[in-house]
């Protein structure tokens, strides 16, 4: 059986001088953490249940989430796991990512992103689950993420965004 998942997250931007530079996060690991370490975009489910520890009625597909939904989901990610306060300014498609859990659960896991602009840092920075954050151009970020689908979403967000610097 595969179980279906919805998570949501955030491509972050910020004008930097005559750059315009992108959030990236590197995971924490350990525990229960169930996804590749390597650099990506902050994201996570829609909701969670049992503290944590397991999706929630969204997250789970049991209640269909509203698009206010999603974008809470999505800016409550990038907040915990980028440490940023951000405004949204486009929508992107849907990836869409099939895996096999830990415990042998084949899941079908989709994650709607938004591209937003950097508004402030948090003062209590990012969260636990979060190792490292970098502010990296495009061509750095194309190179340090971990997922070609990632990659493309990134060209995907810098073509609808129309990112110019004055």
């Amino acid at each position: 059986m595969v179980v279906r998942e919805f998570s949501a997250g955030g491509l972050v931007y910020k004008k930097q001088g005559d750059q315009v530079l992108w959030l990236i996060r590197r995971p924490q690991g350990g525990g229960d953490y169930r996804g590749n370490l390597g650099w990506s975009f902050p994201k996570g489910w829609l909701d969670d249940a049992e503290g944590g520890e397991k999706p929630g009625p969204l997250a789970s597909g049991q209640k269909r989430a509203s698009e206010t939904e999603l974008q809470q989901a999505a800016l409550r990610e990038v907040a915990e796991e980028g440490g940023v306060e951000a405004e949204i300014r486009a929508k992107l498609p849907s990836l869409k990512i099939f895996f096999t859990d830990k415990n042998g659960q084949k899941i079908l896991k989709f994650i709607l992103y938004f591209v937003m602009e950097w508004r402030e840092d948090l003062k209590e920075g990012f969260g636990s689950e979060t190792a490292e954050i970098r502010w990296v151009t495009q061509e750095e970020a194309l190179q340090l993420l971990a997922h070609k689908n990632e990659k493309d979403l990134l060209k995907e967000a810098h073509r609808r965004s129309c990112l110019t610097v004055a």
